[in-house]
């Protein structure tokens, strides 16, 4: 009988550690997911379709007017093959951290020196360039911090 309390009592403790660290390592994910299919889809090369994930708005062409200030064109100097990115060919995320209401993930697109940062809030799931920029810790050599 004590002994099966204490198997109960640790497959109790062992799927409460379990549950916590799997909702930690989880988190962000659906954020994640999110970029993903928005970096896919420059990727692809269609800047109408991203976007509308950008935006979360699918439907923007009927009113861009609501979207003056981050317009289509600045988005296509932004991300299209003219880009500081170039044309996307790789991509990895090397960062995910909440923030506020909302998660920054670090890309290294196409190999680059410093990732680029990208805000996506929480409840709308619109992405934004990150006002912030995150450091790697001192352990992490996938890419250079970031110096001002």
């Amino acid at each position: 009988m004590l002994q099966l309390l204490r198997a109960r009592l640790l497959e109790a403790v062992a799927t409460a550690v379990l549950s916590a660290f799997g909702t930690w390592w989880f988190w962000n994910w659906p954020e994640e997911h999110h970029v993903n299919t928005f970096v896919s889809t420059v990727e692809s090369g269609d800047l109408t379709k991203a976007y509308g994930i950008w935006t979360q708005d699918q439907d923007w062409q009927q009113h861009p007017e609501r979207y003056k200030a981050y317009g289509f064109d600045r988005f296509q100097q932004d991300w299209g093959v003219g880009s500081q990115y170039g044309t996307i060919h790789s991509y990895k995320f090397v960062l995910s951290r909440s923030w506020g209401n909302g998660v920054i993930t670090g890309l290294d697109i196409n190999d680059g020196k410093t990732p680029v940062f990208l805000w996506v809030d929480r409840k709308t799931k619109a992405i934004s360039f990150s006002p912030v920029e995150l450091y790697r810790p001192i352990w992490d050599t996938r890419w250079d911090p970031v110096t001002h």
